[in-house]
C-alpha cells in the first residue's frame, strides 16, 4: 500500500468525529479497516525515511480506542490517527511524535513527562549554561520550522532556584516539547512523508544537546 496518505483518511476521522459512537463504528468498520491500514502504511514508508539519519527502537502506532475511565469525555473514539518513534539506546533521548487529523495535522518531538532526576540534571545544566539551549532555540531555522519551544511550565521558580536567576525562563519549564503542523493539503501530499522526516531530523540539535545532558554528569563524564 501507498505511503501517501489518502484522502479515505480524513474522510473516516471527519465523518468519525460528527458520529462517535459504537454503532456507527461498528457500521463502518470496513471504512476504519482500510484508512487505518493507509494510516500503518504512511507510518512504515516515514520510519524507513527517518533511518536514514537516525537510530530508532521501535515505532509504535497507537490505537484508536480510548481510555474513558478517568474521562469527562465518554466519547469511545480518537478523532485521530498517531504513533512515535523510540530512539535506540540509552545515549539517545527524545521521541519522534506524528499526528494525523482533519485540520490538525502535526509531527512533534521532546520531553512530554521527564522523570524527576532527568529533569532536576536539565535544570542543573541550563543554571549553569543556558546559552547552549538559547542559542539552538533560537536559530532561525528552528523558529522558522517550530516557533518557540513548548510545555508545561511552573508559575514560580522550582525549589532552590531562585526568582530572579537569568535563566529562570527556561528552569520554570516541567516539559520541553517542539511541533511543527501541515495544512490537510499538505499532510495528502506524495511528499508529506519526506518534509515529515525532514522536519524530525530539524529536532536532532535540540535532541542532541538534551541527549548529552541526560547522559553525562555535570562534569561531562558518560553516566555508565
Amino acid at each position: 500500500m501507498s505511503a501517501t496518505l489518502q484522502p479515505q483518511v480524513f474522510t473516516f476521522l471527519k465523518a468519525l468525529a460528527a458520529h462517535n459512537d459504537r454503532d456507527w463504528f461498528t457500521a463502518h468498520k470496513a471504512d476504519y479497516q482500510a484508512a487505518y491500514d493507509n494510516f500503518k502504511a504512511f507510518a512504515h514508508g516515514l520510519q524507513d525515511l527517518m533511518t536514514s539519519h537516525d537510530e530508532l527502537a521501535r515505532m509504535q502506532v497507537h490505537r484508536i480506542y480510548r481510555d474513558v475511565r478517568f474521562s469527562k469525555d465518554k466519547t469511545p473514539y480518537k478523532s485521530n490517527f498517531s504513533g512515535f518513534f523510540e530512539r535506540a539506546t540509552k545515549w539517545r533521548r527524545g521521541g519522534y511524535y506524528f499526528h494525523i487529523a482533519p485540520g490538525n495535522t502535526f509531527v512533534g518531538g521532546g520531553f512530554w513527562d521527564p522523570e524527576k532526576a532527568d529533569l532536576q540534571r536539565i535544570r542543573t545544566d541550563l543554571a549553569a549554561a543556558p546559552e547552549t539551549l538559547r542559542a539552538i532555540i533560537a536559530a532561525p531555522d528552528f523558529v522558522k520550522t517550530f516557533g518557540q519551544l513548548h510545555g508545561e511550565q511552573l508559575k514560580t521558580a522550582p525549589a532552590g532556584y531562585p526568582k530572579d536567576h537569568p535563566a529562570i525562563d527556561l528552569l520554570r519549564y516541567k516539559q520541553f516539547l517542539i511541533s511543527h503542523s501541515f495544512t490537510d493539503q499538505e499532510a495528502l501530499s506524495p511528499d508529506f512523508p519526506a518534509q515529515a522526516a525532514q522536519v524530525f531530523q530539524k529536532m536532532r540539535p535540540f535532541f542532541d544537546y538534551m541527549s548529552e545532558v541526560l547522559t553525562t554528569d555535570e562534569n561531562g563524564v558518560p553516566i555508565e
